[in-house]
């Protein structure tokens, strides 16, 4: 299997491309990286934007790591998105994530990845509403594919989430999601997350990686891998005893379902008042481990 790692885990603490780099190519031992819009907001004025995305793009080419896809963090989850109420909402959503494919592109990566939004508390409740929402988020992820194409991405990665509110939420959902989408310009993938697909509160039963990655092999694009007890979606590292995501299931779950070609990016979510040594021993600790148990 391929191990990567997505740079949440560096948000608000290791700021400097070079440094970055360094301790992802030699610490870390990282050939495969995920870049976080936490670090870079595709809002930002373009000319600086982009300086900045250079600068980035150039640090990790000189030590030899490659960026693979840039996603959408914290912040960008934050809002409404596509699934917003309002028609204005989901304009801005759409010329944001414009913005974000051109981030992307300008990093020299290939793939652009995000949660599609979250609707509110009434269209969540209404099944016509709801309904709406679905087909508007097909029609904006259509016109993206297309804006894709021609400015030189190759695929969207779609993340299925932990949240009723949102598309998708289920191994049916994201099925059927990708189904609706199967004819886009470029190629619009699922992006699945340990910690999402075991969340029992909202899966039961389905809380179940076997069931999520059967299902949904043949659109799955890219894999989060975390830690975590299937209470919340911790996004721990793994030094953390209490997690239930072990070297065991995650090469047997990988292998069964024919995925080992994937990348797997580690995504650790650290609060932000945690020492900063702290969490690079615990990041290396788990690099180290990982690597160890898994043989990648």
């Amino acid at each position: 299997m391929n191990l990567g790692l997505n740079l949440s885990f560096a948000v608000k603490r290791w700021l400097d491309p070079v440094r970055l780099a360094d301790m992802i190519k030699n610490d870390f031992n990282v050939e495969h990286v995920q870049f976080t819009w936490d670090l870079i907001d595709p809002w930002w004025p373009t000319e600086l934007r982009d300086q900045l995305a250079i600068q980035y793009k150039e640090a990790f080419e000189n030590v030899g790591v490659k960026i693979d896809a840039t996603f959408g963090g914290l912040a960008s989850y934050t809002y409404a998105h596509l699934l917003a109420p309002s028609k204005e909402q989901r304009e801005c959503a759409f010329m944001f994530f414009q913005r974000a494919i051109d981030l992307t592109v300008k990093m020299g990566a290939k793939v652009m990845g995000t949660p599609v939004g979250g609707m509110s508390y009434e269209d969540a409740k209404d099944p016509v509403k709801r309904k709406e929402r679905y087909q508007d988020m097909l029609q904006y992820i259509r016109k993206l594919a297309s804006y894709g194409r021609e400015n030189g991405l190759e695929e969207i990665h779609i993340e299925a989430t932990p949240l009723i509110t949102e598309f998708p939420h289920s191994p049916e959902v994201s099925v059927k999601m990708m189904e609706d989408l199967k004819d886009t310009d470029i190629p619009v993938k699922l992006l699945i997350d340990w910690g999402h697909a075991l969340y029992e509160p909202l899966l039961k039963e389905e809380a179940d990686i076997d069931l999520w990655f059967q299902k949904c092999a043949p659109y799955i694009g890219s894999i989060h891998l975390q830690q975590t007890d299937g209470k919340w979606d911790r996004h721990w590292d793994f030094t953390h005893e209490d997690g239930i995501v072990t070297p065991k299931k995650i090469k047997e779950a990988t292998s069964l379902a024919g995925l080992d070609d994937r990348i797997q990016y580690l995504e650790v979510v650290t609060i932000f008042e945690d020492d900063d040594d702290r969490v690079y021993e615990n990041m290396k600790k788990t690099m180290d481990y990982l690597h160890r148990e898994l043989g990648c």
